[in-house]
Parts: C-alpha cells; structure tokens; sequence
C-alpha cells in the first residue's frame, strides 16, 4: 500500500507528464486518421450504387412530405449479404426564404419502445425558424430525366422545387423554370445508415486507440451520403481547420493519401497550417459558389464526429451514374459517427442570401458590447495585481488605447473557478474598479473541468447534486486537466446549465464586479489524459446519451450556459461578453470565438485570414486569431504585421503563452511601439464602422469580414482568393505575410476605383497592383461608391469616446455617388431592442449629401439621443472645386478646404474637406456642396 506522500508524488508526475504533452508542439501520433477511425474507414470503402435504400409510401402528413426508406431485396445469387436493415423514416419540411429541411431516423414502431434512441441535438434551432414552415398541401408525381420509376415534386417557393426520387432513392432541390438541379443528396448511391441492433454473439463492438478502449455497447451507428453542389466553381466552409478558404478536393484523380476534413473537437496545441485536420470547434455547414449559377449551401445539425471528402473531378468516372451533364459541379461526400440525418439545404441565390437563410435556422449573431469590439491584452499570465497595475499604467504612459486586460488560469486558487489567488490577487474587486475608472473591462477565465477537492464548493455541490458527466460505468467521470484530477459539468441538462449560470452573481462569484467577463478555455473539452486529449466517446450525459453522440455540442453548451450566467448577473440588461474556444452551430448567439493556440511564425499569420473569413461565413462573425501568436516569440517585425493586420479582424485581441518573453507594445523600440500604437489607433478611429457592421451582423447574419466574393459575386478572380478581405462592404484590407516584403500585390476587384485609406491615392478596379510595403501600414483601400464614418480623436477606452464627434469619409464612384450607414446605441443595454438606437443613412448624389432615418417609426420605442456632432466631411474623387457647402435647414454655409485624410501617420495632405458643418449626427439634414 502506498504512502500518502508517494501517492502524492506518483499523481504529481502524472499531471506533469500530462501537461507537458500539452505545451510540446503538435504530435501527429496522438490523433486518429480516417484509416484509424473505423467508420471513416467503412464509410470511405464504399463504391457509388451501393446504396440499399428506395423511398416508397410516399405521402402529406401535418404538411410535410413523408415516406418510408426501405431497403431493397437482397440478391439471391449473392450469398454472405446482411440481412435486409429496417425502414428508415423521411420528413421533407419547406420554410420560407428558401430553405428545404431532410430528416431521416430510424422508424421506431409505435408498439415498440427500443433500448436506445438516436439522439438529436437540441437547443440549436431558434423557435422563430420553426413559425416559417410552409404547411404543404399536395404532392405530385413524374418522370424525370427518362427515369423508369417516378419522382415526387412538393413545392419550394416560385422559383424552386424539392424532388424526392424513389429508385434509386435521392432527394434534391432544382428550378422549377429550367429543372435545372440546385442540390442534391445520394445522386451516386453513397447513403448509408447504420441501425441500431442487437450485438451478435461473439462479435466485437470494442474500438481501440493507443491505450484507450472504447467500450461501443450500442455498435456500429454511423451515417453517410453524398451531397452535390450544382453550378459551383468551389465550396468553402466546414470550420476549423487551419487551411484555405476554397477547400481543397481530398478525393480523386492525382490526391493521394489525403485525409477527409475532420469535424471533431479538440485541444490541438501549435497546430500546422495548410491541414484539413480538425481544430476546437465544429460547423457542418459548407457553402457552394460559382459564376454559373450563384451560391448555395447545405448544414447537417449532428454533434457526432464528422469527416467530409471534397471530391476532386473525375472521381466517379467509372461509376456508371450518370447526372445532368450541362451543370458543372462539386460533389461531398459525408460521414458522421452517429446520430440522425437532419439536413437543410440553401436555395440562396446569393452569397449573403445563403449566410442568412444559415443563421435563420441557428440563431443571429449576438450585438457585442462596444467595449468588446475594441483592443484587447492578454497574456498567461499577468502574475499579480501590480502587474496589472503596470501594464494598465504603460498602456497611457506610451498613449495606447485599450479596453480589456484578461487573466489566464494563474489568477485562480489552485486552478478552482470563481476563485482569487489570496496572495497574487488580494483585492480583485479594488483592481477591477481602478480599470473600470478609466472605462476599461476585465475578462478571467472558468474552464469547464472542476478540481475534484472537498474543500471546493463548486466540486462539493456538482458530486452532491449528480451533476458531472459519468463514465462508461456510471460513476463521475475523472480525468486530467490543469487543476489535477477534476470532473466535467454535465451541460446537456437544462437544469445543471441554470445551476452553472448561478455562479456568476456577485454573490456566488466573490470578487466580480459589472466591469469583470469571462472566457471559456478547453470546452471541447480537454482532457490530458483522455484519448486524444478529449473524453471517452462512451462516457454518459443527461438522458444516456453518450459522449460520442454530442462531443461537438459540449462546448456550445458550456458557452451557452457561462452567457446566461452574465445575462442572469446583469437582471437581463446589460450584454454579456463570452469568449469560447469550442463552438458549434449557434455559438454566434452567446458571443465571441477565436482560432486557438496558433504560433509566432509568418505561416500562421497568413492562415487566419482564410480561418477568420470560415468562421464569418459560417455565422461566427465576431472572431480573431491571437495577434503575435501564442506560442513562440515573434521577431519585432512578425508582431507589427500582425498587429497591423488584427487591427481589421472583428475581435482584436493579443495573447502569449506563459513560456513566451513579455510582448506588450511598448518593449520592441521606440519605433515599434510607434508602429503598433498606430495600428491600434486605427482601429480605434474605425470604430464607429465596425459597430455598424456589428449590427449588420446582428440584424442579417452577414459578417463583419468577408470574403472577396461576397461582394464581388461575378468576378471569377476572387473566388479562391484569401490573402485579402473585405470589411462590410467598403473596406479592402491585404496582409504582408512574408519578412522583409518590399513590395505586395493588391488584385482591386470591380469595375469602380479604389481608394489608399491613408493618401487617397487612386486605383483601377479589375486589376493587380504590385505596390511598396511601407513599414507603418498593410495596404487598405476604401471601395468608390461608400461611405465611411469615423471617430479621429484618440482617448484611453471606448467609453471616453461616447461624445465625441464623427468624420464622414465620402469615396465617389464614377457617377459621382456614394452611400454608407451608421448605427448607434448606448453600447451595452439591450434597450437597442426596443427601438433604443440611431441608425442613420448617408447617400451622396447631385452633388448633395443627405442624413436619412433608417430606424422604424414605431409607437411605444424608447428614445435614444446623442448630441453628438460631425466635425469632418472628406470628398474623395470629386470631380469638380466647391469652394462653399450649404447646409439644410437653417441655410448654413460651411467653409470647404483642403485638408489631411488621416490625423496620425503619412497622409494625404490634399483631400476635400468641409470643416465643422456643426450638424448633429441624429439630425436629418442635407450639405449641397457648390
């Protein structure tokens, strides 16, 4: 029998090792390849035809089409075959904007009652979507394509129609004009669905992995089928990896030994680049685009372990199926471990139509506070409350504006949440104070695994109450984490996450303040000591569903709960601000997201650009990448690109690991500092810009970042396109990924010009332009046609900055044009909900601008009033030389004079500008410049 001391020894040990494979870079060993995952493995050994399914008693029920998938006869002259599977059951759900829905489960009779049900992952679907079905009433019937058998066409919408074919079974969305096929699922034979059943005598459902033994009680589950994409030049989406944004065929012709994309949560530490491998967070939506035919997409709401091929050309030439070959195509082909088919397809037609047909299913984006769209220093870890101090302090000594310091696990007693280190943090409610004087946040960290310690009231309760989630055997789950030995919170359940969100009161979280939010680490989640650094698939959550069935969920359970903690602290008024590392389908509706534990290296700078734009596409639109990186340290010239690059991602934060040399702004030379202070200033400057994206985001569901080709939907040139993105739709930004770079080439997209941000320079649209790499600045252009607004005065925080005036950058088109949009609130109560905002409108035509209300005239809103003013109004392009502007009403004049385009930096020192028209931003009003 051991002693307690070398019991303690031996634990120590363990943790140590199990950290240590932590903070080692990526081991390409730890993790499972599709050959090493078995359903992957079978899934992929499939040929096109073998599906066994056709779709028969096809009929309206509750205004869904319904029918039953039966498998067909076995061949009598094949021996050795499986014996027929069960029906499955097909619902075929129409909503409006255009999105068809595909559920297909097992067909459970009602006089039976199984061992198990396939689990479906709720809480994701807002109630709204569900108040937008369309209750079909008939369906009919033809022949399409010279098939033998018929088809069963319901309708869509005006323009589309859903077709389900019964032999050979196939379901897909086409043009009720031209028959044309927009998507489709199973049209080469690919379906497969593993039923639940009885194990067999002998058989073998156990899977092994390294060390670790999956106990698999309910077998072989998974699900596969192929889906298609018509008229699509490439398809993007499917997050996170750390790849391209046009993803990559995996599958055919000349690819050899490539891995599908994985969908599977997990801590992955200084991960590669250019990898489909899967990283913290998990969308099963992919989105198709092409100059044929438009955008479309498709999102498969399953929470199991997915892996998807990207099928390169030619992969199916000797299939013998034969598809419409006027279209030209992308086929997928998807696997999932588990679960059930619960399939939307996007009819689109436009990129921006598919992103909010997406979030009209999952949920918009949540309206961040104005503070969390801000700059951010973190680091693991600020050691103690004078280093807070300092850094707080330094941050003003060099004139550098922030809004929040974080603190990483170091804070804690012991690695226990919602606790103080008593000796390093004293008096967190005094320190949160002397940031929040100066309008600054403070964000620290809970992560979801508990230290198993009885003196620890939270471990206490959750043991008491059954609340962690159990192993295989039924007992609380153990495994390693930074505390030690600790346990999981179940957060499947409704009322564990009500208990969870508790915690947050100022009562419960001692020494919380209203300035003090949080961030959700390692909610994948991880687990040291589990395979592949995550729990056992067949650990056991609420209801008896295993780990397996929802590992992709857990994070957005624990995200969702640790939201509605803040939302509960603040009695419903004040926004929360979450940051999560794992996300999932929804997650944009509890807040902010980044990329993970990326390195110091110019590889990784370029790569969040494309890991960014995924994420806003797929709903995540207020996410950023760690600027500088967390592991590693940057070189000084690596930290002011990044900076000068983060400046434009939607959530702009610093961070390092603790093993990392101190990286604040100010330790890299006086010119470094210059030039990460102006990086951060002009961000800071467009800060009125990006809330209004912001908005946007929170009204539409488009993101704040964007993909070339979501403005420019027709220019082929910037389909693949990732080193650069669009900001709304007025801002181009082009990083410099390589050291030393004396030159960069800029592909300016559009028949319009383009503007330099900072000179005002000049560009031809269509066009590539090789451009110098100056040192202060990546290049940004401003779109002709837009209309920009900006704050250029410079203050500590965000908070400072509420009464401060506005400068309108107007960029004329060609036709003398221009239009752009701001939107106020007071930045962090919900009353914005309640018609509380000011959402003005500017258009600049005829030589006249004009300030018009967009907000709804509705009776019962709650006023909001700013009198704030606009002190600058910049003309770029003007073809003319107005020497006088008259303002209206009160038939004002206004002095116009050349003056700088920026306030800080090179600029321009030539640019059209009214100065102090004097004119309230809440104001309709008109400015005719003579």
């Amino acid at each position: 029998m051991r002693t307690p001391l070398s019991l303690f020894l031996l634990l120590s040990l363990l943790l140590f090792l199990s950290s240590c494979a932590v903070v080692l870079s990526w081991k390409k060993e730890e993790f499972r390849n599709c050959n090493q995952t078995p359903f992957c493995k079978r899934a992929r050994s499939r040929k096109p035809g073998s599906s066994p399914f056709l779709a028969a008693d096809v009929s309206i029920s509750d205004g869904d089409l319904v029918a039953k998938l039966v498998p067909r006869e076995p061949d009598p002259d094949q021996e050795d075959q499986e014996p027929p599977a069960r029906p499955l059951a097909l619902t075929l759900s129409a909503y409006r904007d255009g999105v068809m829905r595909v559920k297909i489960d097992e067909d459970y009779p009602s006089q039976e009652s199984p061992h198990k049900r396939r689990f479906q992952v709720p809480d994701v679907i807002v109630s709204e979507f569900e108040s937008k079905k369309l209750w079909l009433q008939r369906v009919s019937t033809e022949r399409v394509g010279g098939d033998e058998g018929v088809s069963s066409i319901v309708y869509l919408s005006d323009e589309y129609e859903g077709v389900v074919r019964h032999d050979p079974f196939e379901v897909y969305v086409r043009e009720r004009s031209s028959g044309d096929r927009v998507l489709s699922m199973n049209s080469h034979g690919l379906f497969d669905f593993e039923q639940l059943r009885e194990k067999k005598e002998g058989e073998d459902w156990e899977e092994r992995f390294r060390s670790h033994t999956d106990t698999r009680p309910y077998g072989p589950q998974s699900i596969s089928f192929d889906v298609s994409f018509y008229g699509a030049d490439f398809v993007y989406g499917i997050p996170e990896r750390a790849a391209s944004l046009a993803l990559k065929p995996t599958r055919g012709p000349g690819i050899d030994h490539s891995e599908p994309y994985r969908l599977f949560n997990l801590d992955v530490f200084e991960y590669l680049h250019d990898s489909p491998f899967g990283l913290y967070g998990a969308i099963p939506f992919m989105i198709s685009h092409g100059k044929a035919r438009g955008t479309s997409g498709f999102f498969w709401l399953n929470a199991a372990e997915m892996q998807i091929d990207v099928l390169g050309e030619g992969w199916d030439a000797d299939s013998g199926i034969s598809l419409p070959s006027s279209q030209k195509r992308v086929d997928t082909f998807w696997m999932s471990e588990a679960g059930i088919v619960d399939a939307f397809f996007f009819i689109g037609p436009g990129p921006k139509d598919v992103v909010k047909q997406y979030v009209g299913v999952t949920g918009n984006p949540a309206m961040p506070q104005l503070f969390a769209t801000a700059y951010h220093q973190c680091r693991w870890n600020y050691r103690d409350e004078e280093d807070v101090e300092n850094v707080d302090a330094k941050f003003d000594e060099h004139d550098i504006p922030y809004d929040v310091l974080w603190l990483d696990i170091e804070h804690t007693d012991g690695k226990r949440y919602f606790t103080w280190d008593k000796v390093l943090f004293p008096h967190p409610e005094e320190m949160q104070r002397k940031l929040a004087a100066k309008g600054r946040h403070m964000v620290t960290i809970v992560d979801p695994h508990i230290k198993r310690d009885e003196s620890y009231h939270i471990h206490k309760e959750a043991s008491k109450n059954g609340y962690y989630v159990k192993d295989a055997s039924g007992n609380d789950f153990e495994g390693w984490c930074w505390p030690g030995s600790s346990s999981y919170i179940d957060m499947l359940s409704p009322e564990i996450r009500s208990w969870w969100a508790d915690k947050f009161s100022f009562e419960n979280y001692v020494g919380s303040t209203p300035s003090l939010y949080i961030w959700n680490d390692m909610n994948e989640p991880s687990v040291f000591n589990g395979p592949e650094l995550t729990m056992p698939r067949d650990a056991l959550h609420y209801g008896g569903v295993e780990h397996r069935e929802l590992h992709n969920a857990n994070g957005y359970y624990f995200h969702m709960a640790t939201s509605d903690g803040l939302l509960k602290r603040g009695n419903g008024n004040d926004r929360p601000f979450v940051l999560s590392r794992a996300f999932f389908p929804g997650s944009q509706r509890y807040g902010a997201v980044w990329t993970g534990d990326n390195t110091a290296e110019w590889d990784q700078l370029r790569v969040s650009v494309p890991m960014i734009l995924t994420l806003g596409l797929t709903g995540l639109s207020f996410s950023g990448a760690d600027v500088g990186g967390f592991f590693g340290n940057p070189e000084p010239e690596l930290l002011v690109r990044w900076y000068q690059l983060g400046a434009y991602y939607p959530f702009f934060r610093a961070h390092a690991h603790q093993d990392t040399k101190r990286r604040e702004p100010w330790l890299f030379g006086e010119r470094n500092t210059e030039l990460m202070r102006d990086a951060i200033r002009t961000r800071y400057m467009l800060l009125p810009f990006f809330y209004t994206l912001f908005r946007e985001a929170n009204v539409t569901g488009v993101p704040v970042v964007r993909p070339l080709w979501m403005e420019f939907p027709f220019d082929e040139a910037t389909f693949d396109k990732d080193e650069a993105f669009m900001v709304g739709n007025s801002l181009l930004v082009q990083g410099i990924f390589t050291e030393r770079a004396k030159h960069v080439s800029v592909y300016l997209p559009g028949k319009e010009s383009w503007y330099d941000l900072r000179t005002g320079t000049t560009y031809l649209g269509s066009k590539t332009h090789k451009l110098e790499a100056p040192e202060d600045h990546v290049p940004a252009f401003q779109r002709a046609g837009t209309i920009i607004p900006r704050r250029d005065r410079f203050r500590r925080s965000t908070t400072q900055t509420v009464n401060d005036p506005y400068t309108l950058v107007i960029a004329l088109n060609s036709s003398q044009t221009a239009e752009g949009e701001l939107y106020i609130d007071d930045g962090k109560s919900f009353e914005f909900k309640h018609g509380a905002y000011i959402h003005r409108r500017f258009v600049f035509k005829g030589g006249k601008l004009t300030s018009l209300n967009m907000a709804p005239a509705t009776s019962g809103n709650l006023p909001f009033k700013s009198e704030c003013i606009i002190e600058r109004i910049i003309i770029l392009g003007h073809a003319g030389g107005p020497k006088n502007a008259l303002i209206e009403p009160g038939n004002l004049k206004a002095q116009v004079e050349f003056g700088p385009l920026l306030l800080q930096g090179r600029s321009s020192s030539g640019v059209l500008t009214i100065r102090k028209p004097g004119i309230r931003i809440a104001d309709d009003w008109t400015i005719k410049v003579l």
